[in-house]
């Protein structure tokens, strides 16, 4: 692939959103090795993706996108402002822009969706979608996590008003339970009173994520403390003894992933190093559990650089793809953290231009299929490659790491 070609994953199987989520573990591949031969790819596939709008709302992709499929995409941009990685050419949104257009969509929405269980977001932006009636921790999480960072970065509290009251309502529904439990979502037509308990490893890591920033952004408060070690006690459920300690999705006891489920593992290794950064009294805790899964995730890998979906499993368990790949990349680069600089601030280094009215345009409501192209089917590839350039880098480091 040569820069300039817009890379998306193909689908079917794979959703828009998870070439987002892709980018974004590309971002940390560079932040965490200095490593930025693919950069421009990465620049160019995000810039194809923002929509006429500048919105991440592109028409071809309507159909498919919802709340947190749009936030994932903001991750990704907010990740390339906070790490400073390479601005887009002139002329085109800032990284800090786009992130900031996804927030100020998602502040409307809110207050739409509010009247219905006095607060939270729906999982859906449109009314037609199936999982309107869904309100979820992955969207409403990821609009706490995304209001913290930009506060964070911009030091503008509006970000951080709309994230505490995102987080607040959280506590009172279903979503969060008073240990700290994080349930999946919860039905509007049954007045949320009822939770969807399924236990996902990416919930974890956005609100851990989350929890991470708004303790950097209080400098270091107590309350947010007890959050986030809240959370990340229960993240115990994911690393049984009974699987050595290794992470385990919920699925996989049955063997009924889907291909997003795959790649949940990559988001809540990127959130837990995060985590570690912004919030150091967690380093010891999460560090020997980054590195003895990043161990396990590596003997999985094979000759032809396919790494499985069992990291429990010695050797390869022949269950590969996109996301299998992204979770080993994901757990492997985590384990650099301490190594890592410092994020950026608008303060304190950081260069991405941003636009506070971005996202505050008319609304459009029309759902488009998407037509696929050839360019369209030509990304999956890059993260296995990269893969299997860092792994063993990874890997290599971990093994001085642990003799030291």
């Amino acid at each position: 692939m040569k820069s300039g070609i817009a890379a998306m994953l193909p689908y079917p199987p794979y959703f828009w959103w998870e070439t987002g989520a892709m980018f974004g573990q590309l971002i940390d591949y560079w932040y965490y090795t200095g490593d930025g031969q693919y950069n421009q790819l990465v620049v160019d596939g995000i810039q194809a993706q923002i929509g006429e709008d500048h919105d991440f709302l592109p028409d071809r992709w309507m159909f498919d996108i919802g709340n947190d499929d749009q936030l994932f995409w903001a991750f990704t941009v907010m990740s390339a402002a906070e790490l400073g990685f390479p601005d887009p050419k002139p002329g085109q949104p800032g990284w800090l822009a786009l992130a900031q257009s996804v927030m100020n969509q998602l502040i409307r929405r809110y207050d739409t969706d509010a009247p219905a269980c006095r607060g939270g977001l729906r999982w859906q932006n449109q009314v037609v979608k199936a999982g309107w009636n869904y309100k979820n921790t992955a969207a409403n999480g990821g609009m706490f996590q995304l209001g913290m960072r930009l506060a964070k970065y911009t030091g503008n509290k509006t970000y951080s008003d709309y994230a505490n009251k995102v987080f607040d309502w959280m506590l009172q529904s279903p979503l969060i339970e008073d240990d700290f439990k994080i349930n999946d979502g919860t039905d509007v037509t049954k007045g949320c009173v009822e939770a969807d308990h399924t236990q996902w490893t990416y919930n974890y890591g956005i609100m851990i994520g989350g929890s991470a920033y708004a303790y950097a952004l209080t400098n270091g408060s107590a309350i947010w403390k007890t959050r986030l070690q809240g959370f990340l006690n229960h993240t115990s459920q994911f690393f049984p003894a009974d699987r050595n300690g290794v992470m385990v999705e919920i699925c996989e006891r049955s063997q009924r992933c889907d291909t997003d489920q795959w790649s949940f593992k990559a988001y809540l290794s990127r959130w837990l190093a995060m985590a570690a950064q912004l919030a150091p009294f967690t380093a010891d805790q999460i560090s020997p559990t980054l590195q003895h899964n990043a161990r396990a995730a590596a003997q999985t890998c094979n000759a032809a650089n396919e790494c499985g979906s069992r990291w429990n499993w010695d050797g390869f368990d022949g269950s590969s793809g996109v996301g299998q790949q992204m979770s080993a990349l994901g757990i492997i680069t985590a384990n650099l953290f301490p190594k890592a600089q410092p994020q950026l601030t608008s303060d304190n280094g950081g260069h991405s231009e941003g636009n506070s009215a971005a996202g505050t345009g008319p609304v459009r409501k029309h759902v488009k299929q998407a037509v696929i192209t050839t360019a369209d089917k030509a990304g999956a590839w890059i993260v296995t490659l990269l893969v299997s350039g860092g792994l063993f880098g990874g890997a290599a480091w971990l093994v001085t790491a642990a003799g030291d």
